[in-house]
């Protein structure tokens, strides 16, 4: 039997997908040395439309790494630098009074520096509470509201943020609604010595080398597009509401519930849901698997977690947790 042509369009457009994934990431690595998986998990999350967190120390290529992928996706770009003195309005804009010819004074809104296709919020645990709650509106509804008028932001809409370890001076705790809205949690660890011998010499020549476009924000919307069209099979949909439900105190986390203080709400099996869509079609697969649940895991659920007061003195992980419930799942 003759494929029909749905399924020849859904191949054709698959196969387009996997030569623009193929060049962006070609471009990417021109820049970025090491960190295969953060690449990895960070473009699984851009391709799913979702937000995403990187965690580490400073000096290890995250502002870079954000700034080369703005490049390569041939995105607009904004950063802001979180501080502490960092206000509402640094972020949104405001409404300023400037006057016409006929000498007539009105409001105008100036935007601010989030109306970017990325925006990438550096450091934003730096700032207080009452600024990092600025960009909720925007993560989650693509638009800000000023003086009650709603101005939307450009299409697609990321925030790609870094924080520093919250046990570093001068941080303060993500609320947990604003990490909710974060796809993914990434954490970026130190490079091998092999990565760093390379960098050394690839970032301390005379010449810089910058990527060039390799996607248009009209293909990345269309590959957006196309990760919510992959089929998902039953088997992987009762494993991310396993894992998810499990997640939570109560019955369904069997012997972890007594270290869970509170878990993930149905906002992490959405997000889990789109992210093994994504993964799989990164990895040119036309249906996700078990296996995406479970490489997902645990960048997708540890910031929508919290230990006991009993299981953090007994040192007790959150990374360990999630790997108890994956071990359930496969």
């Amino acid at each position: 039997m003759a494929p029909s042509s749905t399924s020849q369009t859904q191949e054709q457009r698959v196969q387009e997908f996997v030569n623009d994934f193929r060049a962006l990431r070609e471009e990417v690595g021109k820049v970025i040395v090491g960190h295969d998986d953060v690449i990895s998990h960070v473009l699984t999350g851009l391709f799913a439309g979702g937000h995403v967190l990187l965690e580490g120390v400073p000096g290890l290529g995250k502002t870079l790494l954000i700034k080369t992928l703005a490049e390569s996706l041939d995105l607009s770009f904004s950063r802001i630098q979180f501080t502490p003195d960092l206000m509402p309005g640094d972020i949104m804009g405001t409404n300023m009074i400037v006057e016409d010819e006929q000498e007539r004074k009105h409001f105008q809104f100036h935007r601010g520096p989030i109306f970017a296709h990325i925006l990438l919020a550096d450091e934003v645990n730096r700032a207080t509470p009452k600024t990092q709650s600025a960009l909720l509106e925007g993560m989650q509804e693509g638009a800000v509201t000023v003086s009650g008028h709603a101005n939307p932001l450009p299409q697609p809409f990321f925030v790609l943020a870094t924080q520093n370890p919250i046990e570093m001076e001068g941080t303060y705790p993500l609320p947990e609604a604003q990490l909710d809205r974060f796809l993914m949690e990434i954490d970026v660890d130190y490079p091998d010595k092999a990565a760093e011998r390379k960098i050394l010499f690839e970032t301390t020549g005379a010449e810089e080398t910058r990527p060039k476009a390799a996607m248009t924000p009209e293909e990345l919307v269309a590959a957006q597009r196309l990760v919510r069209r992959l089929p998902v099979g039953e088997s992987v949909v009762e494993a991310i509401l396993a894992l998810v439900r499990s997640a939570r105190p109560g019955p369904e986390a069997g012997e972890t519930s007594e270290l869970i203080s509170w878990g993930p709400s149905p906002r992490a099996s959405q997000a889990l849901m789109l992210a093994v869509r994504a993964h799989a079609l990164l990895d040119r697969r036309l249906a996700p698997s078990i296996d995406d649940v479970v490489a997902l895991a645990e960048p997708v659920l540890k910031h929508r977690m919290a230990l006991t007061f009993a299981a953090r003195a007994e040192r007790v992980t959150i990374e360990a947790v999630i790997g108890r419930l994956k071990a359930r799942i496969g």
